[in-house]
């Protein structure tokens, strides 16, 4: 069997084994504005180191512009020690440009997803990334990881998934479509993308 040549009965198959529950519903607190945050529970000494820890020095040089959004996506990273290069996607470039190269992993080994984004003006909660995996039009996979809540600075916040382990076996080697989403509790899309996945017998096969 060549590479690549899975059935869509296969596809489906392996989308069963990776369905996953629905998730329970659940109903974001409402929205505070940094100055209400501040604001709330002075007095309280423990809650006033927490809301610094989280609220940061306010010193964001980004807070001042209008133009620049609250939630900035930076890059998307796989992190996999046995990789001969970076496997990097600036998501402030061409994003478009993702859908004609792909990015190489051979075949079982471990990695994981790194995203890096900013936070410039206020506090928002239950970041969220989402990723939906396709091979030959059939969705096989999808993950939601909770990134968290975070609140305004000037350096970058990084997240990391869990390890995972790329598929392996001639089945599993070819192309994969990757459509990944950075959202919140609001439902706000901060960044979408898509780009591709080729997992391969070697990194230079």
């Amino acid at each position: 069997m060549a590479e690549d040549e899975v059935t869509p009965e296969q596809l489906t198959a392996i989308a069963a084994e990776n369905e996953e529950p629905e998730p329970v519903n659940y109903k974001p607190p409402a929205q505070k504005s940094m100055k209400e945050i501040q604001e709330l529970d002075k007095e309280d000494e423990s809650l006033r180191k927490y809301k610094k820890a989280l609220l940061g020095s306010g010193d964001s040089e980004a807070v001042s512009d209008p133009d620049v959004p609250n939630v900035q996506v930076i890059r998307m990273s796989l992190i996999c020690e046995t990789a001969p290069n970076p496997l990097v996607l600036d998501l402030q470039g061409d994003l478009e440009s993702f859908k004609k190269q792909g990015i190489v992993l051979k075949e079982g080994v471990e990695y994981k997803i790194k995203i890096s984004f900013k936070v410039n003006k206020e506090i928002v909660s239950g970041l969220k990334y989402v990723q939906q995996t396709f091979r030959k039009g059939i969705k096989i996979d999808k993950s939601d990881y909770m990134v968290g809540s975070y609140g305004p600075r000037s350096a970058e916040y990084d997240f990391l998934t869990a390890t995972e382990e790329a598929p392996k076996g001639l089945l599993a080697r070819g192309n994969y479509e990757v459509k990944s989403k950075f959202t919140d509790d609001d439902k706000h899309d901060h960044l979408s993308w898509e780009w591709n996945l080729n997992i391969k017998k070697d990194w230079k096969d």
